[in-house]
């Protein structure tokens, strides 16, 4: 049962060894997307407009 058992442990893991590369390949991949998604966010965050610096002044005046 022991011989068995570590011929089992020793397939698992040669598998995960097999399946790490292109685990981490399909990260890089995915890594360059989120990167833009992140730019476009940024692009249309927080703008001090009118009304917002008019709220401010508000707050001033408290």
């Amino acid at each position: 049962m022991t011989q068995q058992k570590t011929n089992l442990e020793r397939r698992n893991l040669l598998k995960a060894l097999a399946v790490a590369p292109a685990a981490a390949g399909v990260v890089a991949v995915a890594t360059p997307a989120a990167a833009a998604d992140k730019a476009d966010v940024k692009q249309s965050g927080y703008k001090e407009t009118d009304h917002v610096r008019s709220y401010y002044a508000s707050l001033r005046g408290l």
